[in-house]
């Protein structure tokens, strides 16, 4: 007996001028069984900048709920790892590696996630989750101090692998410009 086709067959991925995620109007996850997989990672940041109080209170160790730079870490990791159940057409991947540093620079809290796997599609949307997720647990350790607290400058820095190939963000970086706007 012959095996049967693969559901996706029935149904050709769509020529170069055509949406990939939306077929006859409605949305899709495309299809990449067919796809070699290969290593991939990708780095992102995020910036969360720190009014005066809440710098403060970072700085002095009296934050009321704890360390939100090892909080922050954490959640980066774990928000890796939820990538496709927080973005909708994402593939769930094999985060086979991850890192999320989270310091305090002059401009406010600097993070970067670095993610890799080895899989048929990239690994860009989980190093951009986990910085976003970091991010938001910055702002969540810190608001008892202040509510001014703002993410930003949420971006790919780099990534390698894949039909796309590698790269690399300009160096135009959050560090640049928020040197120059430091409260």
């Amino acid at each position: 007996m012959a095996d049967a086709p693969h559901p996706a067959s029935a149904h050709p991925e769509p020529a170069p001028t055509e949406l990939t995620h939306f077929r006859d109007g409605l949305p899709r996850m495309v299809d990449v069984t067919d796809k070699a997989a290969t290593t991939r990672t990708a780095t992102a940041e995020a910036w969360v900048r720190l009014p005066p109080e809440a710098r403060a209170a970072l700085e002095a160790g009296t934050n009321p709920k704890g360390d939100p730079l090892t909080v922050a870490r954490l959640a980066g990791l774990a928000g890796s790892k939820r990538t496709a159940d927080l973005i909708l057409l994402c593939h769930p991947i094999p985060v086979t590696g991850a890192d999320v540093q989270v310091t305090l620079e002059d401009a406010g809290v600097r993070i970067t996630a670095t993610v890799r796997t080895t899989a048929p599609t990239g690994v860009e949307m989980e190093a951009l989750t986990a910085a976003s997720v970091a991010a938001l647990n910055v702002y969540d350790m810190l608001k008892a101090a202040s509510k001014a607290l703002e993410i930003t400058g949420v971006r790919l820095l780099s990534k390698t692998g894949g039909k796309s190939g590698d790269y690399r963000a300009l160096q135009t970086s959050q560090t640049q410009t928020a040197r120059t706007e430091a409260p």
